[in-house]
C-alpha cells in the first residue's frame, strides 16, 4: 500500500469507528463538567513524590474512580531506593507503591495505558490550591502534569468500556492494562522495573503527560540522569586555625565551574547544577559539600561522554592535598529516538487526531518521562495525550480545560481503533 492509499484506508475505518460508538463520543462531550470538577478535587490533595500520606490518599481516590471501568486493581509496593542527602549522607527514600489496573487480563491483544499520581510539590510547597485564571485556564497542583492527564485517561477508558457495541462485537482478545506510579517525578527509580515487566505484554503504549498548550505532541525526548558530588574537606577555626582547613564549598565551586565547562562541548548535552548544600556556620571552615545536578543526552554514546567527563573531574579534584571526593547516581532513563515502529504509530495518532478535527504534531524535546521507559523497552508509544496546557514543575503549571473532552475523545478512538484491529496492519512488528 502506498501511503496515500494507507491514509484513505485508515480514513474510511476509523469514519466507520466513530459512527459505530457515536453514543461513547456524545458521552465524553456531556463529561466534560464533571472531568473539571474532578481535576480540582484531585488538585487539592497534596502528593509530592515525598509525601507518603498524601500519594496513599491520591492512590484510593484513584483506586475508587478507575473501579467505575470495572477493572482489577493489584498494588505493586516497591522497595526504598538509596540517595543522597544534601548532608552527604547515604539515606533510604521510601516510594508510593505502584497500582496497575487491568480488564481482560488474558486477553492477548492489549494496550499498556502509563501515568503518575505524584507531583513536584512538597506538602510544605505554598502551590497547593487550584484557582481560575480565566473562564478557560485553571491555575493548580497537578492539574496538567499529570492529574489531568490521568483524568482524560480514566474517561476514555470508561467511554469505551461503556459502549453499547461491546453486545454485538466480540473484543475478548482485546484488553488493557494500566500502570500508575508514585515516583516518576524523581525519575521511576522504582517503577522502572514494572514498566519494562508490562511492556513486554502490549503491543503499544499511551501516556498521558501534558500536551503543549497549542495541542503539540513530544517527539523523539533526551535521556536524563541525576548525579550528585560530594566534596570532604577539613573544618578548622575560621579565625584561629584557618590555614589548617580544607574549604569543600571553596573546591566544590571549582567542581561546578569544571562541570559547567562540559556544556557547549557536545551537542544535545546539558548539563544542570542544580542544588548545593555545605558548612554549618560562617565562623567554620566547612568540611564538606554536597551537589545535585542532572544531565540530558540523546544517545548512549553521549552518555558514556559525560560519565568519562565526570570522572576526569572526580579524579582532578580528589587529588587535591586534604580533599576527597565521591560521585553518585547515572541515567535513569535512556533516550528515546523515533525508529519506524514508533513513528508508524505516531501516524496512526495523527490520523486518530484528524479524524476528530484536532490537529496533531510532534516535536523533539529535551523533557523525559514514562515513555523513554517504554521505548527502551522496545514498546512504540505516545507519552502526551494528556491535556493541553503549559509551565507545568512551578507554580504557574495550567490547564485549559476545554481539552478535557477533546483530548478524551481522542484516546477513545485510539482505543476503539485497537480494538476493532484497525491498525492491525499498520503497525510494524517486532525487531523492525
Amino acid at each position: 500500500m502506498t501511503p496515500q492509499t494507507m491514509n484513505a484506508v485508515l480514513s474510511d475505518r476509523l469514519f466507520e469507528i466513530k459512527k459505530r460508538h457515536a453514543d461513547a463520543f456524545s458521552w465524553l462531550d456531556g463529561q466534560q463538567a464533571a472531568m473539571v470538577d474532578q481535576v480540582i478535587a484531585w488538585s487539592k490533595i497534596n502528593s509530592g513524590s515525598g509525601n507518603l500520606d498524601g500519594l496513599r490518599r491520591m492512590g484510593e481516590t484513584l483506586e475508587d474512580a478507575f473501579a467505575k471501568t470495572g477493572a482489577d486493581c493489584t498494588l505493586l509496593p516497591l522497595s526504598p531506593v538509596r540517595m543522597i542527602s544534601l548532608k552527604g549522607e547515604d539515606q533510604s527514600l521510601e516510594l508510593g507503591p505502584c497500582r496497575l489496573f487491568s480488564i481482560r487480563p488474558q486477553a492477548p491483544r492489549r494496550i499498556l495505558l502509563t501515568g503518575h499520581i505524584d507531583t513536584v510539590f512538597a506538602a510544605d510547597h505554598p502551590f497547593q490550591t487550584p484557582r481560575w485564571l480565566d473562564d478557560q485556564t485553571l491555575n493548580g497542583p497537578g492539574v496538567a502534569d499529570m492529574k489531568g492527564g490521568l483524568i482524560v485517561m480514566l474517561h476514555a477508558l470508561l467511554a469505551v468500556e461503556r459502549s453499547g457495541a461491546w453486545e454485538d462485537f466480540d473484543f475478548s482478545d482485546f484488553g488493557w492494562d494500566v500502570l500508575i506510579s508514585a515516583d516518576e517525578e524523581i525519575g521511576s527509580l522504582g517503577s522502572a522495573a514494572y514498566l519494562a515487566e508490562r511492556a513486554a505484554f502490549a503491543r503499544i503504549g499511551l501516556t498521558y503527560e501534558p500536551a503543549l498548550a497549542d495541542g503539540t505532541l513530544a517527539g523523539a525526548r533526551k535521556g536524563s540522569g541525576n548525579f550528585s558530588f560530594v566534596v570532604r574537606g577539613r573544618a578548622a577555626h575560621a579565625g584561629r586555625e584557618f590555614a589548617l582547613g580544607r574549604n569543600a564549598v571553596v573546591m566544590m565551586a571549582e567542581l561546578i565551574t569544571q562541570l559547567d565547562a562540559l556544556n557547549g562541548q557536545r551537542s544535545g548535552v546539558t548539563i544542570n547544577p542544580a542544588v548545593i548544600a555545605g558548612g554549618a556556620a560562617p565562623n567554620i571552615v566547612p568540611d564538606s559539600a554536597v551537589l545535585r545536578f542532572n544531565v540530558r543526552v540523546e544517545s548512549d554514546a553521549d552518555a558514556q561522554w559525560v560519565r568519562e567527563g565526570l570522572m576526569a573531574i572526580s579524579k582532578d579534584i580528589g587529588a587535591r592535598e586534604g580533599f576527597q571526593v565521591s560521585l553518585h547516581g547515572d541515567f535513569n532513563r535512556p533516550p528515546k529516538p523515533i525508529g519506524p515502529r514508533n513513528q508508524a504509530l505516531f501516524d496512526i495518532v495523527s490520523a486518530c487526531g484528524e479524524a476528530m478535527d484536532i490537529g496533531i504534531s510532534y516535536r523533539a524535546t529535551g523533557g523525559c518521562c514514562e515513555g523513554n521507559n517504554l521505548a527502551a523497552a522496545n514498546l512504540p508509544n505516545v507519552d502526551t495525550l494528556g491535556v493541553r496546557g503549559g509551565d507545568i514543575h512551578s507554580a504557574d503549571e495550567y490547564v485549559l480545560v476545554e481539552s478535557f473532552a477533546e483530548r478524551a475523545r481522542l484516546s477513545a478512538l485510539i482505543i476503539f481503533g485497537f480494538a476493532h484491529g484497525a491498525f492491525d496492519d499498520l503497525l510494524i512488528g517486532e525487531g523492525a
